[in-house]
């Protein structure tokens, strides 16, 4: 597949550092490199707020004008957020299809969804992006072939008026409380096993799924690309004695992600909500990756899942500079690629199950085999032996905590 020419834009303002800004910038470049784009050149300005009319001024405009002309770019992408009419004026000066960042994230999302919900919440996602902007947008859409920003729904949105889309997300919603019924009555069958449960949660492209495959021996999708991971895959994870905990791997969180699209996503967070304790990876090896740490800390705010007891994993220590300093005391450095990286991420989830679980002392008859096997499996064992004197088995280990609820 040829992949189309981007111009990147973007503007400094008062309200944000130069450094969050460059970061921002290189963000929006893996982004468009993750759309299957290529950047051919970026387009800067520094203004003390925006122009409501055309975003940049009419002087860049031109000068943009001239850049997609040069470089016979397909797609101007801009870093923040474009109103209809900001479309609109900038489609009538610039003979390229106008996106920002919001529609280019909507965009990865449609192409690295694969489940029936993932597929619907992005769908849902679109058309209420595309609502408001439905007047402004109509001429200049209608032409568009497809391509960087016009993937998901399908082409025919674009003449599809304002009525037609309300009815089309009434349809969707209505669907997806099917499916989110039958993912509850799931979640729900998980939760009364009293299996101890991790998330895996962290800024998209920190190594997520790679400690997921590496600890469950499985093969979802690692790639060096943003977002490679977007509906959440739950697999067992074995321990020593036969103790079985439950693992679930995320989308990854981004910086100035949409707030259409963090509610839409709510629910595929949902079960990473029900987990014991999250498992938080850090890229140590990314110059920004404090940004990144507060950004998912911001979102886990946002999702009121930011009281579950946390575990920071920096990983790519092996990539990391010299003066990185670890900034949260619950940590754990590695490089997920290491041979003991496993043994080492498994020492401390047994630590936290510890810490999380109540400790108990119970015997068991010789007879009771089978209680026994099931106890392993379910508890973490630390000792086992056998009473001669009792013809019983003396167990110690930790178990879920007995929980009262008003129900």
């Amino acid at each position: 597949m040829e992949r189309e020419k981007i111009i990147l834009v973007g503007v400094i303002l008062p309200n944000k550092t130069e450094e969050a800004f460059w970061n921002s910038m290189s963000e929006l470049h893996s982004l468009a490199k993750t759309a299957n784009g290529e950047v051919m050149d970026e387009l800067i300005q520094k203004l003390e707020r925006v122009s409501q009319t055309s975003f940049i001024g009419s002087g860049k405009l031109m000068e943009l004008s001239e850049l997609v002309e040069m470089h016979e770019a397909d797609v101007v992408i801009f870093n923040s957020e474009l109103s209809a009419t900001q479309v609109r004026n900038i489609s009538k000066i610039v003979d390229a299809r106008i996106i920002d960042r919001t529609q280019l994230i909507l965009d990865i999302f449609a192409m690295r969804a694969k489940s029936k919900e993932g597929k619907l919440q992005v769908a849902y996602a679109q058309y209420k992006y595309l609502l408001p902007r439905l007047s402004g947008q109509g001429a200049s859409l209608s032409k568009l072939g497809g391509g960087i920003g016009s993937r998901g729904p399908g082409e025919s949105k674009l003449e599809m008026d304002k009525r037609h889309i309300r009815e089309k997300m009434h349809d969707i919603k209505a669907q997806l409380t099917h499916v989110e019924r039958h993912r509850k009555r799931i979640i729900d069958r998980r939760n009364t096993q009293s299996v101890f449960r991790f998330g895996l949660i962290g800024y998209t492209n920190a190594g997520k799924s790679t400690i997921f495959n590496r600890l469950t021996n499985e093969t979802t999708l690692e790639e060096d690309k943003l977002f490679a991971t977007l509906d959440p895959t739950t697999r067992k994870i074995r321990f020593e004695g036969g103790f079985q905990a439950l693992l679930t791997d995320t989308v990854g969180f981004i910086q100035d992600l949409p707030t259409t699209l963090i509610a839409a996503f709510r629910s595929t967070l949902e079960e990473t909500a029900n987990v014991d304790v999250l498992i938080h990876v850090v890229d140590a090896s990314d110059p920004d990756y404090l940004q990144h740490e507060t950004t998912v800390i911001n979102l886990l705010e946002e999702l009121e899942m930011s009281h579950l007891p946390t575990l920071i994993i920096y990983n790519k220590m092996d990539k990391a500079p010299s003066t990185f300093v670890p900034d949260r005391p619950e940590h754990l450095l590695i490089s997920a690629l290491d041979q003991d990286a496993p043994k080492e991420i498994k020492q401390r989830m047994i630590e936290l199950i510890e810490k999380n679980w109540t400790f108990f002392i119970e015997d068991l008859s010789e007879e009771k085999g089978k209680e026994l096997a099931q106890l392993k499996q379910q508890a973490w064992i630390t000792k086992l032996e056998y009473m001669e004197e009792k013809a019983c088995y003396r167990i110690e280990g930790y178990r879920p905590r007995k929980e009262t609820t008003n129900d």
